[in-house]
């Protein structure tokens, strides 16, 4: 797979060493180890196509002024074979380079030929990668933050499929412990309240308080299940009408994704955890390592001895595991059973204190902490008529996903919850995200690859469509706004690559953004039908190629892009 910027800057940097190493051999620069330099590209284009720091930098290593360290590498620089015609020394000692014209027209011809594949590449080798993300407590509706945590974890999948990497998504089900006996006891107590008054029988004061408890309770007996369950203990009680409740929520969980757009690879369950002595494994290893002590009856991790703050419980005085155990055992599971090179989860960001902790814990039983990555994620406000929303307008009652989609579209949804980097809190503008105008982000762009297929349509009912002798033609893209967006297509493998870098879909979300004005711009200045045959069959492929490129985008950040509008 072709990355015509990317390979550009890295034979213009060894052309640059290439030009230092002969004025080593003539003796014009001391034999020295060379520091780090950078290519980059000039915010003015009037200055060159890409520029370098490296006599700035090298001034110390060749105890020369960086000017004249510019001027002696300028003398023995060699541009034969490659894009390069030129270059100008500015300023202090910066080295300037112009591209030839055949840099931006094998742009668009490496566009058209890679089509779906542009963009792509090979660095994360097929190595095993899992992005495990909203993992919502299964006892009861999705919220807002789940929503923006499946954006984000869907579209990083996506980004590192595109960076070469084996990458499954994986919901982990929360089917034990703490919250299940929580749910447990919610749904007991509303049970007997049903059976015998609310009067009659005392909710836990830290029970869920939902109105979906008291529907799975009333589905339960209106199903007919009801086997007396006042003649069972609590016990008894509480575990039939969580094996009740309980696929049901997970049921309506994997729908409402499926309506997010969401198909996870895997959903693990925490009780197998329990199932397959996993948990057991991991407190054996611990103990074995040195990381385990008694006290008050209960079992402690060291996590002092790893730096933490403090040290933790891993079972209770009554014998139950924490949920840190069943933590561990999980990501022992990842790691040491499916064999997984990466993994990285997407949290909330109240679980921050939560993240060395964890990562500590894989060194305690003997795995590498680095090779978990934890993405904390900042909160999302919901905005209406610029004042925070809280409830929903249809139930009054927090607003869940469900709720969101009822009001929002599926794209503008996923679009808007990955405008912001995940480390900034976000705000989602109601109002905007169904505005259908140009200040609505995602409309924008949806109207950019509608215009772009209208274009296509027309010029398809006409010869000025004929790109069998194309090559002929490009060369004709000469105008300011043709070499811009060629330019900014060209730096779109460059981009995927730093998406994955940052874990940041952002990134792609704002280069959507910018293409669209970029192609709006190109529009508005260079007709397409036009009289001239050549131009415009050569605009004509530049259409195909922006096109292609909003179809990747629209992969990765997984929306819909519509033909008319």
């Amino acid at each position: 797979m072709g990355d015509i910027f990317y390979n550009t800057k890295k034979s213009l940097k060894d052309i640059i060493y290439s030009s230092i190493g002969r004025c080593i051999q003539e003796g014009i620069f001391d034999k020295t180890e060379m520091p780090p330099f950078i290519i980059e590209e000039p915010s003015d284009k009037i200055r060159g196509d890409f520029s370098t720091n490296i006599a700035m930098v090298s001034a110390k290593s060749f105890k020369k002024a960086p000017i004249k360290i510019a001027e002696e590498i300028g003398k023995k620089l060699i541009l034969d074979g490659s894009y390069f015609k030129k270059f100008e020394i500015a300023g202090s000692g910066f080295i300037n380079f112009f591209v030839k014209k055949e840099f931006f027209i094998d742009i668009l011809k490496e566009v058209y030929k890679e089509k779906q594949n542009y963009g792509k590449n090979k660095d994360g080798g097929l190595k095993k990668v899992m992005v495990e993300f909203v993992s919502a407590n299964p006892t009861g509706p999705m919220h807002i933050g789940n929503a923006r945590g499946g954006s984000l974890g869907d579209s990083l999948a996506n980004i590192l499929k595109y960076n070469g990497y084996n990458v499954e998504k994986e919901f982990y089900i929360n089917d034990a412990g703490n919250q299940i006996e929580k749910f447990g006891k919610s749904l007991e107590a509303r049970y007997m309240q049903e059976i015998y008054g609310e009067k009659e029988y005392n909710f836990p004061e830290d029970g869920y308080q939902g109105e979906d408890i008291k529907v799975h309770v009333k589905n339960y007996i209106k199903d007919g299940l009801n086997e007396r369950l006042e003649d069972l203990d609590i016990e008894e009680r509480s575990k039939k009408l969580v094996d009740y409740a309980l696929p049901i929520n997970l049921e309506k969980l994997k729908e409402d994704l499926l309506k997010y757009g969401i198909k996870y690879d895997n959903w693990f369950k925490e009780s197998s955890l329990y199932q397959d002595k996993t948990v057991e494994e991991i407190l054996k290893k611990l103990e074995k390592n040195g990381y385990t002590y008694e006290k008050d009856g209960a079992i402690w991790y060291k996590g002092r001895d790893l730096g933490e703050d403090q040290d933790s419980v891993l079972i209770r005085e009554n014998k139950n595991p924490t949920y840190f155990a069943a933590d561990i055992a999980y990501h022992y599971n990842k790691f040491e059973k499916r064999k997984f090179d990466k993994v990285i989860n997407i949290w909330g960001a109240d679980h921050h204190g939560h993240v060395g902790r964890i990562k500590g814990s894989m060194d305690a039983i003997g795995l590498d902490g680095n090779k978990l990555d934890i993405v904390l994620m900042q909160l999302v406000r919901l905005v209406r008529d610029g004042e925070v929303v809280k409830v929903s307008k249809r139930t009054g009652k927090s607003i869940t996903l469900v709720d969101l989609l009822e009001e929002v579209p599926l794209d503008a949804a996923r679009f808007f919850f990955n405008m912001k980097n995940h480390n900034t809190h976000l705000e989602f503008d109601l109002d905007l995200a169904i505005e259908e105008s140009s200040n609505n982000p995602v409309y924008y762009v949806q109207y950019a690859y509608a215009r772009i297929c209208s274009i296509i349509k027309y010029m398809e009912r006409s010869e000025k469509s004929d790109i069998s002798d194309i090559d002929k033609n490009l060369n004709l893209l000469e105008k300011k706004e043709e070499i811009e967006i060629i330019r900014f297509i060209g730096n779109f493998p460059e981009e995927i690559r730093e998406a994955c870098k940052g874990y940041d879909p952002s990134k792609i979300v704002k280069y959507s953004i910018e293409l669209a004005t970029y192609f709006h711009k190109f529009y508005n200045n260079c007709r397409v039908h036009i009289d001239d045959v050549k131009l415009a069959s050569a605009r004509y492929f530049l259409i195909l190629c922006i096109k292609i490129l909003f179809e990747n985008i629209a992969e990765l950040i997984n929306i819909k892009l519509l033909e008319e509008m």
